[in-house]
């Protein structure tokens, strides 16, 4: 089980981005990366291609962040947290934040 997954909400905490908020588009787990929506933009240049019908310019995307710079946001107590894995009901694994023990799935 992974300790971050697609949809959450987590903070950068460290890099140029530090301090910033975000929710997770995409986790590449053979990377160890963590996209993040609004973190770590950067821009392409990307060339036109007539056949596909796709128009050539200047896009901003956003690239992975590695996983350790990036920390899951506890909205209890407003700041990034470490996560536990722990057996929940029924058997199954369940994550929860180390500060104050609540669920988050």
């Amino acid at each position: 089980m992974q300790k971050i997954k697609a949809g959450d909400e987590v903070m950068v905490i460290a890099g140029k981005d530090k301090g910033r908020r975000g929710r997770v588009i995409r986790v590449l787990p053979e990377r160890d990366g963590i996209v993040v929506e609004n973190a770590n933009k950067v821009k392409k240049h990307k060339r036109a291609n007539p056949q596909a019908n796709d128009s050539g310019g200047i896009i901003e995307q956003e690239k992975p962040l590695h996983r350790s710079n990036v920390a899951i946001y506890n909205p209890n107590t407003g700041r990034p947290d470490r996560v536990g894995i722990r057996d929940g009901e029924a058997g199954r694994r369940v994550r929860f934040f180390k500060s104050d023990n609540t669920l988050i799935d």
